[in-house]
């Protein structure tokens, strides 16, 4: 018979909790007994979801794009807790243009968010990661980080960057007993898709069968679950129905 690490009392940092993949995480994270810090830009939205998910629950509100508030948030965390066993670096957005037709202001807001979010977020959780058995950098990529798709060049420059980042970043931290990992999800039923017309990206969602949230929560707990030992280094997951990317 298969078993699970037990998770309970383990604490973890999800980004992108408001809605989405991170809130299906922070919810599955509870119910395995984690102690759950839930970081968004939404404050109203994170303490809806904390006030459902009771004690288990901390709320910080935080712009992973901005350097300062990331530091605030994992200090916050230290004092608190005193060490981090999961950092889950969710928060991301999409920009869909023709390169050509781009503009640099978007270009900037995706880089920060999908690529200055995770190194910031990363890089000062790492100190509190040290010494926890079993501690984990888990990403959510994209398959637009294997993939290049028309109309989406800016989106994968920082997926495409986050795949080599956590590869090196695997080998750094290896001896440290840190496990880093990624995982790349095809098409879910998110808020996410900026800028692309939301008729658009239902009917692609429905004619694909795409994911739930929750499949991709459980992507993430079951790699955290395995023994200290083992890294399910990525995972690549995407509705049955979608063959291209």
């Amino acid at each position: 018979m298969m078993k699970m690490k037990d998770l309970s009392n383990k604490v973890a940092v999800v980004t992108g909790a408001s809605s989405g993949i991170g809130e299906a995480t922070a919810r599955l994270l509870v119910q395995e007994g984690v102690r759950v810090v839930l970081a968004a830009r939404r404050r109203d939205r994170l303490e809806a979801i904390a006030a459902e998910l009771g004690d288990a629950a901390v709320v910080i509100p935080t712009d992973v794009g901005d350097h300062q508030q990331v530091r605030a948030l994992f200090a916050d965390v230290g004092k608190r807790f005193g060490g981090l066993d999961l950092l889950f670096n969710n928060a991301g957005v999409g920009y869909y243009a023709p390169f050509a037709e781009s503009k640099a202001e978007e270009w900037q807001r995706t880089i920060d968010a999908n690529l200055y979010g995770i190194l910031h977020c990363t890089h000062a959780a790492i100190p509190w990661l040290r010494g926890r058995p079993g501690a984990m950098i888990s990403t959510v990529s994209s398959v637009g980080g294997r993939y290049g798709i028309a109309g989406w060049s800016v989106y994968n420059a920082t997926k495409f960057a986050v795949v080599g980042f956590h590869d090196a970043l695997r080998k750094e931290l290896a001896a440290e007993g840190i496990r880093v990992a990624l995982i790349e999800p095809g098409a879910v039923w998110t808020e996410w898709g900026n800028n692309v017309p939301a008729e658009a990206m239902r009917e692609r969602r429905m004619s694909l069968d795409a994911l739930h949230p929750e499949d991709v929560a459980q992507a993430l707990v079951y790699s955290f679950a395995q023994p200290d030992n083992v890294l399910v280094e990525e995972i690549l997951v995407r509705p049955l129905l979608q063959t291209s990317p």
